[in-house]
């Protein structure tokens, strides 16, 4: 018999769009609880041992979504499991801004290699329980952390005005107290 990881890990594998599965159809049973972790750090955990292998966290971070009632669940079509996040899922580890027609953009890269555009679709925001740390909305209602890299790096992009710190990426635009 497979363990809920083996299960998971070969549905997913088994000819799915990887980018961007369509984890808003799938309402599968809650099949119960998976001894998967992910700490503070953005650090993935299965049974008390690390997650070294990226592929796979890429794997399960593919298939990650934060429901209604708070908790974290791997989704497939057939399956789905609850899980504990510690603090956000994800983590930005890099920000980058890309000169577009219409302005400037920022770019987030995650700890999984994807990249996200900051917008007002998926906004930074301040964490208040962190001390006021960036982190960016995701898709399937999913959060990212800043690094303490990429948060010095979003300082270094912010426009000085009046004791504020100005982030501008399109039309989104948010506003960080200079303490």
């Amino acid at each position: 018999m497979k363990t809920p990881t083996e299960s998971l890990t070969a549905q997913v594998k088994s000819g799915r769009n990887f980018d961007s599965p369509p984890l808003h159809l799938w309402h599968p049973p809650l099949l119960g609880d998976i001894a998967i972790r992910i700490d503070s750090h953005g650090n993935w955990y299965h049974d008390g041992d690390p997650i070294t292998r990226e592929s796979l966290i890429r794997l399960f971070a593919s298939i990650l979504r934060r429901e209604e009632d708070g908790d974290y669940y791997l989704v497939t079509s057939n399956e789905k499991w609850r899980f504990k996040v510690e603090s956000h899922p994800l983590i930005i580890i890099d920000v980058d801004a890309l000169e577009m027609a219409d302005g400037q953009v920022l770019e987030a890269t995650l700890n999984t290699g994807k990249r996200i555009l900051v917008s007002e679709q998926y906004p930074l925001f301040l964490d208040p329980a962190l001390g006021g740390i960036a982190a960016l909305c995701l898709p399937h209602a999913l959060t990212a952390l800043c690094t303490r890299a990429a948060w010095y790096r979003l300082l270094n992009l912010a426009i000085l005005q009046d004791g504020r710190a100005i982030l501008r990426s399109g039309e989104f635009e948010i506003s960080i107290p200079m303490e």
